[in-house]
Formats: C-alpha cells, sequence, structure tokens
C-alpha cells in the first residue's frame, strides 16, 4: 500500500506575514489613493486572526473588493508579490521540525506539494526554508479545493493518505470526504473543520505524524 503526505505551501511549510504583506502593498499600489491604509489594516485583520476569514490572501481580497478593485488588478498584484518570494521584500521561514520530519519520512512515503500558488520562486523558496530535494513530487497552480479533488482522484484506490494544512476548505476537506486523515495548523478558525490531528504549530503535531507514519 501506498502512503502518501500531502503538504500545503503558504501558511503550512511558509511562515511568516511577508507574502501577504507584499501582495497587500501591490493591491494597495493598484488602487492608488484608494488604496490608503490598505497594508496596515491587513497586518491588524492578521494579528487578530478575524473570523470568516480563509487565510492572509483572503482578507486581502475582501478588504480590495470593497475598495474597487477587480478581478484584474487583484490577478496582477498577486502575481507580482510573487516575485519577491523568499526575498527581503517578502520573507518566510520554515515550521520548526518540519525539515527533520520529511527526511525522516522519505522512503516511508511519497512526500508532495500541493499549493494554489504560481510556480514563482517555489524552487528558491524551498532553498530558502532548507527544504529543498525533500519533496517527491510539486504541483503548483493546483485550485484547490477543486483541484485537490485532481490530485486525489489520480492516487491509487489503496493508498494510504495524510493531508497537512492550514485552511480546512481548500487543504483538508476534499481528504476527509474521501476517508484520508487530515492534519489542520494553526491558521483562521473554522467551525465546520474537523481534522484527524490539529495543532498551532507544526512541531506540536510531529509526534502524531510520526505515529501514523508507522501505524
Amino acid at each position: 500500500m501506498d502512503t502518501i503526505l500531502l503538504f500545503d505551501f503558504d501558511g503550512t511549510i511558509a511562515l511568516g506575514d511577508g507574502p501577504v504583506l507584499a501582495y497587500a502593498q501591490e493591491v494597495a499600489d493598484g488602487l492608488g489613493d484608494r488604496g490608503e491604509g490598505l497594508v496596515d489594516g491587513i497586518r491588524s485583520a492578521l494579528a487578530a486572526a478575524e473570523a470568516g476569514v480563509l487565510d492572509g490572501y483572503d482578507a486581502v481580497r475582501r478588504e480590495a473588493l470593497g475598495r474597487g478593485a477587480d478581478a484584474a488588478l487583484l490577478s496582477s498584484a498577486y502575481r507580482a508579490s510573487r516575485t519577491r518570494l523568499a526575498t527581503e521584500q517578502a520573507p518566510i521561514l520554515a515550521p520548526e521540525g518540519l525539515a527533520a520530519f520529511l527526511t525522516e519520512a522519505g522512503g516511508r512515503a511519497e512526500r508532495v506539494l500541493v499549493t494554489n500558488a504560481p510556480s514563482i520562486r517555489i524552487a528558491e523558496a524551498l532553498e530558502a526554508l532548507g527544504l529543498a530535494g525533500l519533496f517527491d513530487r510539486i504541483v503548483t497552480g493546483a485550485r484547490k479545493p477543486t483541484g485537490l479533488e485532481t490530485v486525489l482522484a489520480d492516487l491509487p484506490a489503496d493508498a494510504r493518505v495524510l493531508s497537512v494544512g492550514d485552511i480546512w476548505h481548500n487543504d483538508l476537506a476534499p481528504a476527509h470526504a474521501r476517508g484520508h486523515a487530515t492534519a489542520l495548523i494553526g491558521g483562521f478558525a473554522d467551525p465546520a473543520a474537523t481534522p484527524t490531528f490539529r495543532a498551532s504549530a507544526f512541531s506540536e503535531l510531529v509526534p502524531q505524524l510520526e505515529d501514523w507514519l508507522r501505524a
């Protein structure tokens, strides 16, 4: 039986507000006068983890739409912000214990990174995080949650799967619906979430994930 670990990127293996704030700045610049104070508002939203918001990117989207942004502006701003990923303008850091866990899992499970982000600077980001070479497969532009359904459907029917992420709706719910294990880390509150494992930080999950691998 195949054992497969699925990991999200932003907010799961790449921590820090840098990328979201870079996105907010690009949106604010695109809005001109209508963007005044947007970045500071997003900082406050991130600190408060506002209810009803999926993540920081969703917070930017909602605020921007309220200020008159359209889909084209949001898309352009997002892609522009990703060119700063893992730089001083959009710093990120890896969760404590992740590199060691992925190293230990090598050979015991297929390690798959599934992200809605484009491929822009993903390789450089993994290098900066100390995670280069620790994923067996990388899926970018996944369009989760629907895209996660596609990834799951392509796995062997008898595969043993654990999906790890910070957004229940996008990263975990499709796996849960198929009877797979899920691990929810930190993130914004979601009353609908019913993960197999839950923790505020990845390091707290490691013992449970190691037990799951051994089972």
